[in-house]
């Protein structure tokens, strides 16, 4: 998992923004408890990151061109040999 990567604190913390918004601004919840919701959903988040990375990864393009050094879908001409048929 990828938990300190900015798009999983994100998610985390829009995961936790109930909380932090109570702790913060209205300050009926104590900054220690919105901090530890905040804390386990960090986890949460970069478990789900994980997964959406997981399901997407199909779509990247292939970025290492293949083997033979031509292009990913381009059919390669016959070779046409050399040998004298008479």
């Amino acid at each position: 998992m990828f938990l300190i990567l900015p798009s999983t604190l994100l998610v985390a913390a829009l995961i936790a923004s109930p909380a932090l918004w109570h702790a913060l601004v209205v300050g009926d919840v104590s900054l220690s408890s919105a901090m530890a919701r905040f804390l386990i959903a960090v986890p949460v988040s970069g478990l789900m990151m994980s997964i959406l990375r997981g399901l997407t990864a199909s779509y990247r393009k292939n970025s290492r061109p293949p083997p033979d050094g031509g292009e990913a879908g381009a059919e390669r001409a016959p070779e046409v040999s050399d040998v004298d048929g008479g």
